[in-house]
């Protein structure tokens, strides 16, 4: 029988949150988000395999049978009016004729269904799906950065995504993110995204951070910013106190049914 999650310790937590969202993970790979020798993720792996969080592989983890991950059509349907009310939020401050950057994930996109029917956007994106959206608008003009394909969300990483981004000075930037923790860390688990991610951030004169209060209650192993970097945080729910305690300039939007 598997044991209660607050029997774990934060390390663990990590590890079992990261395979959840990613099904898989190598022994390597997470040491190297970690920080740590590969021997003690192995150690941790061997305990959480034996509590039942986490299924042993040959050289990594993934879930155990019987344990479905999150995928890319179970994130799409969960939480999906506050991603609406989310995307018509941040959409609103974007104005037409802008340089947009959008990042990937179901709440970006989102942003992107939002964006339909404004005028002049020239939209730059790692994101097949939010591309899709502006497919055949004469308005609106759509650059897809190459690189390697990674998942199903259809986001592109890699040298050749990056080398591309850095031609690129934007008006707005929107980011996603898998989590919002309580020092002001905004976090996610793959490096390569986080990679595109920072670079956007930078390449922005504005960088608006999309993320659904979900995102409060979640943790990951890798930040790609803090909140006090972001020119705004477009959320659906009021923010813990200890999180509002870190936005430095970041201005909090908090997207309503009215």
């Amino acid at each position: 029988m598997m044991s209660s999650a607050k029997d774990l310790t934060s390390r663990q937590r990590h590890i079992v949150a990261w395979i959840e969202d990613q099904g898989y993970a190598t022994i390597e790979a997470l040491a190297d988000h970690l920080g740590v020798s590969m021997q003690t993720v192995r150690r941790e792996i061997i305990r959480l395999d034996a509590s039942g969080h986490l299924q042993r592989f040959h050289g990594g983890a993934g879930l155990p049978e019987g344990r479905i991950r999150l995928g890319y059509a179970g994130k799409s349907a969960l939480a999906r009016d506050a991603k609406e009310r989310i995307g018509t939020a941040t959409a609103s401050r974007i104005a037409d004729g802008a340089a947009v950057f959008l990042d990937v994930g179901t709440t970006v996109e989102a942003v992107a269904r939002a964006l339909l029917g404004r005028k002049g956007l020239q939209i730059i994106t790692n994101s097949f799906n939010c591309a899709r959206v502006f497919q055949g608008l004469p308005s609106c003009s759509a650059f897809v950065l190459g690189g390697s394909l990674r998942g199903a969300d259809g986001s592109l990483v890699g040298d050749t995504t990056l080398s591309t981004l850095r031609q690129f000075k934007v008006d707005v930037a929107v980011i996603g993110c898998s989590a919002i923790e309580g020092d002001g860390s905004v976090m996610d688990y793959d490096v390569d995204k986080i990679a595109v991610k920072r670079l956007a951030i930078a390449a922005a004169r504005q960088t608006l951070l999309v993320a659904d209060g979900m995102k409060f209650r979640h943790h990951a192993v890798a930040r790609i910013a803090t909140l006090d970097e972001f020119t705004a945080l477009v959320t659906d729910a009021p923010l813990p106190t200890d999180i509002e305690s870190h936005l430095g300039e970041c201005q909090p939007i908090v997207a309503t049914n009215s």
